[in-house]
């Protein structure tokens, strides 16, 4: 089989080890897949930090915003956070994405390391299924000046600080208001975001193609504050009313400090993160082996 796409960059879970060398294991993985895409008669690329962690030299490296312009597709070797990170920043290029996963969990990273080749070279040829995943856009106001801003995969979250108390939220849909809540924070959570903090918090699990955002409070102070699920088409708003040391968390891997005022403006991004599985892949057969549901037949 020929692969359908000529140029292919090889991104490895970097983000853990920036000042270090990477692990063995990692960069013996990362040379390994490399070796073996570029049998497959692809151009290959590193990315420039992943090249610089494993010392690999044998290809040339580019940085993010470089793969996106130059490459048909991107292999990230890692986890969820790193597929997250990497979905981010290549989503205004419209890179497709495949995940290996060199994590634990791994919801978007589906490909497991020890059966990669099988897998992988089929869905270079073409046989994969496109998953598309829209990005949340968060804004930190402070007055009328936007102090911080980023894109989220997963949820944007609101949280008070670790050795403080409750913080008080007033929380608006469209302009409207919706409810005052005093909690330990607010998830506002995408459907891919739905399987990870939200879900953890009570929140229920939203299927990818729901266009729809899932609102939860964290160990509200009135029980009856319950999770909602809202159109992704919708702004919200949450403004800090009272609490001290909160932030605002962008996928749990950006941040900002709030201070009473601020307000944290979330909107449906124009860009797309856009996974491939390979051919069969089901988000229920997914749900099945991550949580380890009883499948109860085939």
């Amino acid at each position: 089989m020929q692969p359908i796409f000529r140029s292919i960059a090889v991104i490895g879970k970097y983000q853990t080890s920036r000042h270090r060398s990477a692990p063995d294991t990692l960069c013996q993985a990362i040379r390994t897949i490399a070796a073996f895409v570029h049998a497959q008669g692809c151009d290959l690329t590193i990315e420039a930090e992943t090249a610089a962690n494993t010392r690999l030299s044998d290809y040339p490296a580019r940085d993010l915003d470089d793969i996106g312009r130059n490459c048909d597709l991107g292999l990230v070797v890692g986890g969820d956070g790193t597929m997250l990170s990497v979905g981010r920043r290549l989503a205004s290029h419209g890179t497709p994405l495949i995940g290996i996963n060199k994590g634990r969990l791994g919801f978007i990273t589906d490909i497991p390391l020890e059966s990669y080749e099988a897998t992988l070279a089929p869905m270079l040829a073409g046989e994969y299924e496109e998953d598309v995943r829209p990005l949340m856009h968060g804004r930190v106001l402070r007055g009328r000046e936007c102090v911080f801003e980023a894109l989220a995969l997963n949820d944007v979250v609101v949280n008070r600080g670790s050795t403080s108390g409750m913080v008080e939220l007033r929380i608006e849909v469209d302009g409207g208001f919706v409810a005052n809540q005093r909690a330990d924070g607010l998830i506002v959570a995408s459907p891919t975001g739905s399987t990870a903090y939200a879900l953890s918090a009570g929140g229920p699990m939203l299927h990818p193609s729901i266009p729809g955002w899932v609102l939860v409070p964290i160990a509200p102070h009135t029980l009856t504050h319950r999770p909602i699920v809202l159109s992704d088409a919708s702004s919200v708003a949450v403004e800090l009313v009272a609490g001290r040391d909160a932030s605002a968390n962008f996928d749990m891997q950006s941040l900002a400090s709030l201070k009473v005022g601020d307000r944290v403006v979330v909107h449906r991004s124009p860009h797309s993160a856009c996974f491939l599985h390979p051919r069969g892949w089901s988000y229920y057969s997914t749900l099945r082996n991550k949580l380890r549901w009883n499948e109860g037949g085939s």
